[in-house]
């Protein structure tokens, strides 16, 4: 009669359930996630500024809005522009006046010299007094096209194209030339990312980080670390990291973060290896007495299609999966 123990690898076989398979659990190098706070950043904030001082008279956005880079935000006017306009558009009429005369005078004194009634000194003269004049035209055009330069400037005009943030002024404020009055954030957004300075040797350009969800049951997105600042900033080391998909988060919004510094050791398993049963998680060991379901306890291991197990499992154990 055979022995016992030589048929328990037969048994073992024929109390497993059909199609299951086994594979023997061992511990991985894993990323050592840690979690932080992330801060929504945009790559440039330009201040729109004003050209000239005078009164805000119009504004033409508010906070949120979507801008280009030229488009008006605000106007500013200066009633002293105004006055200075219209007195050279008079001083511009009564030269023009002038011109003509002188150029009627200009065309009579060349009749007559052509006739002999006249000198040639008096020829020049008509013609000097009829340049002059025209000089003196031009020379006021120049002021006025000036003057209307400066009313032009009086738009505040979106440095670049972004988003609204914020805008200072409302309409009847005085503003003095250069002044800020609003910011635009252009650029794709970015996480400003704050870490303690023991782990800024354990940091590494390129390495993957997960943000997770701004609401419960929302998507968690994936990026990746693009920069990593080589001064301290009160002990902690300051990083940069790239996500898709941010482009509606709140500028200065603050997201959960999870960033690997370093490497542990973890014992990873698939998701179907665990079953759960009156509340209680078990995974079924294979033993030479036979199945044996063992109690643990998991956690997320990042694919979910894998759980990373904390207890109840060791090393070199064989897992049997359905």
């Amino acid at each position: 009669m055979p022995k016992l123990s030589s048929l328990l690898p037969l048994l073992l076989a024929f109390s497993l359930p059909a199609g299951a398979g086994e594979f023997t659990a061992t511990e991985q190098k894993v990323p050592n996630m840690k979690a932080m706070f992330g801060q929504a950043e945009s790559r440039d904030v330009v201040a729109a500024r004003t050209r000239i001082g005078g009164t805000i008279v119009k504004r033409n956005v508010d906070e949120g809005a979507q801008v280009k880079a030229g488009d008006v935000i605000a106007v500013v006017a200066d009633q002293k522009l105004a006055l200075q306009a219209q007195s050279l558009d008079g001083q511009i009429n009564a030269l023009v006046s002038q011109v003509d005369n002188a150029n009627i005078a200009l065309q009579r004194a060349d009749d007559l010299l052509k006739k002999g009634f006249t000198t040639k000194a008096a020829y020049d003269q008509a013609k000097t007094n009829a340049d002059v004049l025209a000089h003196q035209l031009e020379s006021m055009k120049a002021q006025r096209a000036v003057i209307a330069q400066q009313t032009r400037e009086g738009e505040v005009l979106a440095p670049k194209d972004g988003r609204l943030l914020t805008i200072a002024v409302v309409a009847g404020a005085v503003v003095q030339p250069g002044e800020a009055i609003a910011r635009v954030a252009s650029g794709a957004l970015y996480l400003r990312l704050s870490l303690p300075e023991r782990h800024a040797p354990l940091l590494q350009l390129g390495a993957p980080v997960t943000v997770a969800p701004r609401v419960e049951g929302g998507p968690t997105r994936q990026g990746k670390i693009v920069k990593i600042y080589p001064e301290l900033d009160n002990g902690r080391v300051i990083a940069d990291a790239e996500v898709d998909n941010i482009e509606n988060y709140f500028v200065g919004e603050r997201v959960r973060v999870y960033a690997p510094v370093g490497e542990r050791n973890a014992m990873i398993v698939p998701r179907d290896a665990v079953t759960t049963r009156s509340g209680v998680d078990y995974i079924r060991v294979a033993r030479e007495e036979g199945p044996l379901d063992v109690a643990v306890v998991f956690t997320d291991a990042g694919d979910p299609n894998k759980l990373e197990i904390l207890s109840g499992l060791n090393a070199g154990d064989r897992i049997v999966t359905p």
